[in-house]
């Protein structure tokens, strides 16, 4: 685990030192993934939500959907973004949250929390707060948030079990899950599972459609809905694959369609079975 943490941290450390520098941000994993123009990253947002950030926070974006749409944020609310980069959806939600709700951004690189805050100040947005810490481990109270958003984050994660279980916990009760990953439709050759390369690249460590429903499940949640919405077919493959160190052309054909950027919805419950704790609530 301390090797894929490491090898994210400096791979995104680096992305946000280029958008920094004005220059696109990728993730190192081939010619095209994750660099903005690629299947999996490109036309994520409309012309108004990029016009409405500043220009780094779109170059730093590396996501694979838009969170801040799924969402249905509503004014009031305090809304967790895990792994939130340049903060691009962090400033999108909180503008969607009004004065008097919050947006909180989590990420563990430091890079990437200095360009946010920079971005964050550029902006004028004043109900926003960036958080250093890792997803698995996330660093706010049980029960204090209303929304957890993230985009394409959390397939970058050794722990997926941990990270959804603290996402659980920190939601509260009724509070909703949206977030943008890439998951896996059926078997995937081992060469791309065991390449950090494509790791950090968004693919290798992105979980079975049916597994991210039964570890949601195991969470504790609720109203899972899984929505793949762009499935990516055997050229794209052959470009995310390329300059990893695996042979794309004989690859690529395996990995058709096999991978899919989608919406993934869940629930906390409202309400928890309550214990017995005193004649208040046990008497006959």
């Amino acid at each position: 685990m301390d090797s894929i943490t490491d090898a994210v941290r400096e791979k995104y450390g680096e992305a946000a030192r280029r958008a920094g520098e004005g220059a696109r941000a990728t993730c190192g994993c081939g010619t095209s993934c994750c660099d903005g123009t690629d299947a999996i990253t490109s036309n994520l947002y409309d012309d108004g939500q990029a016009q409405a950030v500043p220009a780094a926070a779109l170059l730093a974006s590396l996501g694979c959907g838009n969170p801040t749409a799924l969402a249905e944020l509503k004014s009031g609310e305090t809304v967790l973004d895990l792994g939130s980069g340049g903060g691009i959806d962090v400033l999108l939600s909180a503008r969607r949250v009004g004065p008097t709700g919050k947006a909180i951004g989590l990420d563990m690189t430091d890079d990437m929390l200095a360009l946010a805050r920079a971005n964050q100040q550029k902006a004028g947005v004043t109900n926003v707060e960036f958080l250093k810490g890792e997803i698995e481990a996330i660093p706010l109270p049980d029960n204090s948030v209303d929304v957890i958003i993230s985009n394409c984050v959390i397939n970058l994660s050794a722990d997926k079990d941990r990270v959804l279980r603290e996402a659980f916990r920190v939601l509260k009760p009724g509070g909703r899950f949206a977030v943008s990953d890439v998951i896996v439709r059926g078997p995937v050759p081992a060469e791309i599972r065991r390449n950090v390369e494509l790791w950090v690249g968004c693919v290798a460590g992105a979980l079975d459609e049916s597994v991210y429903r039964e570890t949601l499940a195991s969470a504790g949640f609720e109203a899972i809905d899984i929505d793949p919405w762009r499935v990516y077919n055997v050229g794209d493959a052959r470009e995310f694959l390329s300059g990893t160190g695996v042979d794309a052309e004989a690859i690529a054909p395996a990995a058709n369609g096999k991978f899919a950027s989608a919406f993934i919805r869940a629930r906390k419950p409202v309400a928890a079975a309550k214990s017995c704790c005193g004649p208040e609530c046990c008497a006959p």
